[in-house]
């Protein structure tokens, strides 16, 4: 199971707020959720997504092209993935990695 940062920034919009087309995307990934094929979070920031990594570059191809469909000519999107293929983990894990190792050592003190 791979994890994708993804961020897709239209360019050229009628001013300088984006959530509209976030929201697409958004709307876009929970249908790609519903088939089963992801999980997603949406941060402040970026957007992450969970699943097969053949699956995620469809999923990102599907939402990078959902500014163009709404008439922007320039969309620039930025993608990061995580692929560990020594053991399957997700997005909740590694948070609750994180938690065990500041809950030892607040312990330690």
């Amino acid at each position: 199971m791979a994890i994708v940062d993804v961020v897709v920034i239209p360019v050229g919009t009628e001013g300088p707020s984006v959530s509209k087309y976030i929201a697409e995307i958004q709307t876009k990934l929970k249908e790609f959720k519903e088939k089963g094929l992801i999980d997603y979070q949406l941060t402040p920031m970026n957007t992450l997504i969970e699943g097969d990594l053949k699956d995620l570059f469809t999923v990102v191809q599907a939402i990078h092209e959902l500014p163009f469909n709404k008439g922007v000519d320039r969309v620039c999107t930025n993608i990061r993935i995580d692929d560990r293929r020594d053991k399957s983990r997700k997005m909740n894990d590694k948070l609750t990695s994180v938690q065990n190792q500041l809950n030892k050592m607040s312990g330690e003190k």
